[in-house]
């Protein structure tokens, strides 16, 4: 137990809440300094728990297990520390939850150098580059760190990096790191396994398509058009590569901001998007031209729009519908007001009364991906609460959707990016809860990959939760800016809570249709919707707890 105001830290501590360790190895737990501000300047205390038997047991110093500060150190750790820890802050009148984790120490196998179920997998193509990354958990810059290959020394590699400027297939096999770390006169050591996957010969260096465009596009004359061409560069991002609309052979410059080049897993993309507001006569006999410089080659593919086929109203349909506009003007008005005003309620109440189900038989596994900023460094807690708690407490619980959150649903030891790629393509939509402090690594794949799906390839649908008011949009991508503005959803803190709130209207009427169970008091699964302004689900939870 130690007294601080504030603390320094110098190690990159964990954030999945769930940590597998190998027995005999060194290890810590730690939390961020961001996560302290609970008491801000206040002199409060730190204390290490782990749960026996159901109950919460002050963890004793050591000279094994050693706190400091907002570090609990494992020289070693063995296989009796497995279970679940917390931290905690108190500063005499009230006691803060910081952080939990689960840590579970796996058994060492005596005949190999790493243990199978404590690796990561990591698939590349051969004939690129790429480089194998050591976990950094050393204690003095000078620590040892030594590279095999399926357990023999590798060409003596002593760097944190295991560099490999051209990639082939007998590079495949499984690097281990082992990083030897002095303290208190004796020798410790932790690793890190990769398994490294190199599949076949590169492909194509350059290809060029339109993605889900055919080459003749059917349309109306007054109908917005975007018209979308995808480059694939391959697997390296290339500095010399330009692409271009024509029409008619003539460069159109206006569109030079509407230009997008991302990566999705190892491949990178660039993409350029035509935006035509109101299609006219004209357009229709105009040849609008991709083009795809790179490395002295050049790719053309050509887009048309023509007229689609319209069909003429039967001569009783139109009749009767003059009919009705005279006799009924008011009527009528009063009819589309009602259904502009209410329309998100209207079609609600004709998915629950036609038990319609969009879902069935799509192939899709989850109704939503949910992206949002998983940073410790976050300043607002907030959000973490609401993606976490709130949001699939009424979307699963009481609406019957399907979420996908990476840090629940997503085991540990996979590799990141191939899982938020994989996951995304398995969601009918894209959940993202922007704030100003949304972006990360991580935060911005997942929005980059999901435009992709979204814009390019059309698969998912992308809806915007603004959960704090936010003036400039700058920080996005352009190509955001492209999304229909009614999907996005704002949250209005204690105005959107109740079940039957706007906010969660707005949200199921965006979300795939899907049965939903009512009973005849007008609750969802026995919970109130929350009338009096705030919703039951808030009693007894304390949202100043870090989940």
């Amino acid at each position: 137990m130690y007294l601080f105001s504030s603390f320094s830290e110098e190690k990159l501590c964990p954030l999945r809440a769930s940590i597998d360790v190998l027995e005999g190895e060194y290890f810590f737990l730690c939390y961020l300094e961001s996560m302290q501000e609970h008491f801000q300047e206040e002199a409060y205390t730190i204390n290490w728990y782990k749960e026996n038997a159901g109950k919460q047991q002050l963890i004793k110093e050591t000279q094994r297990i050693v706190s400091q500060m907002n570090f609990l150190e494992f020289w070693p750790a063995e296989l009796s520390d497995s279970g679940n820890y917390s931290v905690t802050h108190s500063n005499g009148k009230e006691n803060f939850t910081v952080q939990k984790w689960t840590l579970n120490v796996l058994e060492r196998n005596k005949s190999s150098c790493f243990n199978k179920n404590h690796l990561t997998t990591e698939i590349k193509n051969a004939g690129t580059g790429h480089s194998l990354k050591c976990n950094d958990l050393s204690v003095n810059e000078n620590d040892s760190i030594t590279w095999y290959k399926d357990c023999k020394n590798y060409e003596n590699e002593t760097e944190r990096e295991l560099d490999f400027k051209t990639l082939t297939v007998q590079h495949s096999g499984i690097y281990t790191c082992k990083i030897l770390i002095s303290h208190e006169g004796k020798i410790y050591h932790s690793t890190n396994t990769i398994k490294l996957v190199v599949e076949g010969d590169a492909p194509e260096t350059v290809t060029l398509e339109i993605v889900g465009r055919d080459e003749e596009i059917e349309t109306e004359m007054g109908k917005e058009e975007i018209l979308n061409c995808t480059g694939f560069l391959g697997y390296y991002m290339r500095e010399d590569v330009s692409l271009y609309w024509l029409i008619n052979q003539t460069f159109l410059y206006s569109v030079a901001n509407n230009i997008l080049c991302y990566r999705l897993g190892n491949k990178f993309y660039i993409t350029r998007l035509l935006r035509i507001k109101k299609v006219t006569d004209e357009d229709m006999h105009h040849n609008f031209t991709c083009m795809l410089q790179a490395d002295e080659r050049t790719l053309m593919k050509i887009v048309k729009l023509k007229k689609g086929n319209t069909r003429d109203l039967p001569v009783h349909i139109f009749t009767t519908g003059m009919v009705l506009a005279v006799l009924f003007p008011c009527v009528a008005v009063a009819a589309v007001f009602v259904c502009v005003m209410f329309r998100v309620d209207l079609v609600l109440f004709y998915r629950n009364i036609c038990r319609r189900d969009d879902t069935a038989g799509d192939g899709k596994e989850y109704d939503a991906f949910v992206s949002y900023l998983k940073d410790c460094v976050s300043p607002a807690e907030e959000e973490r609460e609401f993606a976490l708690k709130i949001l699939p407490m009424v979307l699963e619980e009481n609406f019957g959707y399907k979420l996908c959150i990476f840090e629940r649903d997503v085991s540990p030891g996979g590799a990141v990016v191939d899982d938020i790629h994989s996951f995304i393509d398995k969601s009918r939509r894209l959940i993202i809860i922007l704030s100003q402090n949304y972006i990360s690594d991580r935060a911005i794949y997942e929005l980059e990959s999901g435009l992709h799906k979204a814009l390019v390839e059309r698969k998912t649908k992308i809806i915007l939760i603004e959960y704090m008011p936010i003036s400039d949009y700058n920080f996005l991508p352009e190509s955001l800016s492209l999304l229909p503005s009614k999907r996005v959803v704002k949250w209005k803190k204690d105005k959107s809570l109740p079940m039957n709130s706007r906010f969660w209207k707005n949200l199921r009427y965006l979300m795939p249709a899907k049965p939903t169970k009512m009973n005849t008091k007008g609750h969802y699964n026995n919970l109130d919707l929350g009338s009096e302004g705030s919703p039951p689900w808030t009693e007894g939870c304390d949202f100043n707890a870090v989940v």
